[in-house]
């Protein structure tokens, strides 16, 4: 247990570096297990709760090196542990699709593309031999082919969805042949289902009739609903009302003329035992079909109820529930977006329900992209000084794009665009300002997006806006990876009247101003090649930033009692050890970086490794144990946002949230040296001057703009401000 750290893993790390992986460790630690019988029973059950928990490379590390130890001391029957080993690869296959999906960073997914079939095909054959093998019991048997019928119908659709994947003409025939002779099986020695324990016998019908109705046939189909109908049959015999409300729920999904009647029985058993993981799923289903039928009060209702059940079991679900963790996107976004949308459907739309449920799902997407407990963050309509700060909310609705606005002392007003006329914008700048050419780029062709963008989203609502003061904004999607600064009326940027910061779903730590017994920093900086360069999660095309150096030297001139690590200095754990030794309200770090919406791949270099978000969030937290204080400010140099991803700044709003900071400085794309070591001689002056973090950032920008040889965007744009703006 030791060497898998457990007592750390609810947020992910432990605090100190590891001197070897977690998979190394666990191999050391079992390669000392005396293989008995009980033992390695401990083993494979160890191996399920990593599952379980989604800690799945582990998991396979366990089970392989058990299944190694059972060989050796020639175990008989290793078929249960062979099952547990089977579905781990099952479950690594789906998160790979997942990352597949939702990480839209073309170099990655060209990475990944190929991982994907070898852990389905890896998975299916030791399902094979686990069919085959004689000792193996009819019940494991049976929880094979019922679980291989699962993934040969995904792995099938996935496979007719990759055109010009290469393995797509064979392996799809092979594929579909394999189904109907396993299918028929299963219908055929239906006594198997016998061989299982009650409970597990209604969970094998439910996965038989779920695989079942995904196959286009009308016998199948019928064949569903009966196993459906005996497993609900046998939960009544139990008086299990748990698996009473997973049987109708299934039979609402197989017979959707009594769907409605299905699912409203399913949520009352399941809200009877406060099963709420259930409960939320019933009341989306209800919600949808409410809403289909002309109900819209009652789905409102419903996805009402079914956010407030997610919110109350979602730190278990996301931390112990690898399905959901997979799945986010799918099972969990559309009911807060569906909800949202009803909401905005009234005649008088409640704004503040919009912007509370925009908010709880932004924070959900960025506990899941930690694989968190709760952030410890506050909603902006909580904290009493705001000030003159107006709140901006963009929401992408597929459809449409939601824009509310909510200025100091009055209600929150609303407007509504197709998206269609504002995506060919937002992707037009989003290719514009990833691409490495972007220092070449016409001015007048950022103008020409961003003006539009100006009239569609923000002249509606501009008459609400104060001459000046600070626009706070809640972006939603790829708005994320958008400086709003550049956001120009077509007379001139807004940053020259506005001071500009983001929120993390509308929730931050409450606003303080920088006071001047805190220019105390911790300053890091990485000038020159190191070992960190070679990490296959470093940014492609990585080079020495020799003016690393400078900057450090130039930040260290604008604090006071500063502490510097260059270089060989800057180690991860040299640097996690001077946190946690000493309180810096600031945190200065100029060295490559990368956000990404995938956390391992939200990087920055140290010079040993490359630092993931999860890591980093302990190196920084380790200093909360030695104090109490917040870190004030964080900055973080030269980083950029992965090439292609969307929601690439999530990776921003998670490096921010697990280091604690009030306020988080980024850079969107890799800036000009020059220019930035200008840039944060201005920033540091202005908060000396005791401005707020979001008007020094904005008088920096304006500082470079006003300099002939830096007023391109590429130079002051790529700086972003998330969090407090005091």
């Amino acid at each position: 247990m030791k060497a898998l750290k457990l007592d750390a893993w609810i947020c992910a790390t432990s605090l100190k570096p590891p001197v070897v992986s977690t998979q190394e460790a666990l191999k050391a630690a079992i390669d000392k297990v005396n293989p008995t019988s009980v033992n390695l029973l401990g083993l494979q059950n160890l191996g399920n709760v990593l599952s379980l928990i989604g800690k799945l490379n582990e998991s396979e590390t366990v089970l392989q090196e058990t299944l190694t130890l059972a060989q050796q001391v020639r175990l008989e029957n290793t078929s249960d542990i062979l099952l547990s080993l089977s579905n781990t690869e099952q479950l690594i296959y789906r998160r790979l699709q997942e990352q597949y999906q939702w990480i839209e960073e073309p170099l990655f997914q060209e990475k990944i593309v190929n991982f994907i079939p070898e852990k389905a095909l890896a998975s299916l054959e030791i399902y094979q031999i686990i069919e085959n093998a004689p000792q193996s019991s009819q019940a494991v048997k049976l929880q094979a082919k019922l679980n291989r019928l699962s993934l040969l119908l995904d792995f099938h659709k996935w496979l007719k969805t990759k055109f010009n994947f290469r393995y797509n003409h064979t392996k799809i025939n092979d594929i579909t042949q394999q189904i109907q002779p396993l299918v028929s099986q299963l219908l055929e020695n239906n006594s198997a289902f016998s061989q299982l324990s009650p409970e597990q016998s209604i969970y094998a019908k439910l996965k038989f009739a779920n695989s079942l109705n995904q196959i286009p046939n009308q016998q199948l189909h019928l064949s569903a609903i009966e196993y459906a109908q005996k497993a609900l049959q046998t939960a009544k015999s139990l008086n299990n009302q748990r698996l009473q409300s997973s049987s109708l729920g299934m039979l609402g999904e197989l017979q959707t003329e009594l769907s409605q009647t299905y699912f409203e029985q399913a949520l009352s058993l399941a809200q009877s035992v406060q099963a709420w993981d259930l409960a939320y799923e019933w009341q989306q289903q209800l919600g949808f079909l409410y809403d289909k039928s002309g109900k819209p009060e009652r789905a409102r209702i419903a996805y009402a109820a079914a956010i407030d059940n997610l919110t109350q079991v979602r730190d278990n679900l996301l931390t112990s529930n690898a399905d959901l963790q997979f799945s986010f996107y799918e099972q969990v976004e559309p009911v807060y977006r569906n909800y949202i949308r009803l909401l905005l459907r009234e005649q008088f739309p409640d704004l503040e329900r919009v912007i509370e449920t925009i908010g709880q799902f932004q924070i959900a997407e960025l506990e899941n992209f930690l694989q968190c407990g709760k952030l410890n963050l506050v909603a902006l309509n909580q904290i009493q000084n705001v000030g003159s700060a107006v709140l901006i909310y963009i929401i992408d609705l597929n459809d449409t794009i939601e824009v509310i606005v909510q200025t100091p002392g009055r209600s929150p007003v609303h407007h509504s665009v197709d998206s269609k006329l504002v995506k060919i914008h937002v992707n037009a700048l989003l290719d514009l300002l990833q691409d490495k050419r972007l220092v070449s780029t016409k001015e007048r062709i950022f103008i020409s997006h961003y003006q539009a963008l100006y009239n569609q989203l923000i002249a509606p609502v501009k008459k609400y806006l104060p001459p000046s003061g600070t626009l706070v904004f809640t972006l939603d999607r790829a708005f994320q990876s958008l400086p709003m600064h550049l956001l120009h009326d077509g007379k001139d940027y807004l940053v020259k009247q506005y001071s500009f910061s983001e929120t993390l779903g509308s929730r931050i730590r409450p606003p303080k101003f920088l006071q001047p017994e805190q220019f105390k920093a911790l300053i890091a900086g990485l000038s020159k090649t190191s070992p960190s360069f070679a990490d296959p999660n470093a940014p492609q095309g990585t080079k020495p930033l020799p003016q690393a150096k400078q900057e450090v030297k130039d930040v260290q001139k604008q604090t006071q009692s500063s502490l510097t690590l260059l270089d060989e200095n800057f180690t991860s754990q040299q640097f996690g050890q001077e946190l946690s030794k000493d309180n810096f309200p600031i945190v200065h770090v100029t060295t490559h970086g990368q956000f990404s919406s995938d956390p391992k791949r939200t990087v920055i270099l140290a010079y040993d490794k490359a630092i993931n978000v999860l890591e980093f969030e302990s190196l920084l937290r380790s200093r909360t144990i030695a104090n109490t204080d917040t870190i004030e400010l964080l900055v973080l140099s030269a980083c950029q946002t992965a090439k292609g991803n969307k929601r690439s700044a999530l990776g921003i709003a998670g490096v921010s949230a697990q280091a604690g900071a009030r306020s988080t400085i980024a850079t969107l794309w890799l800036v000009d040296a020059k220019s930035t070591t200008l840039f944060m001689e201005g920033f540091y002056q202005g908060l000396r001057n005791k401005l707020s973090k979001a008007e020094a950032l904005r008088l920096a920008q304006i500082g470079l703009m006003s300099n002939p040889e830096y007023s391109h965007p590429y130079y002051w744009a790529p700086f972003l401000l998330v969090g407090s703006w005091l």
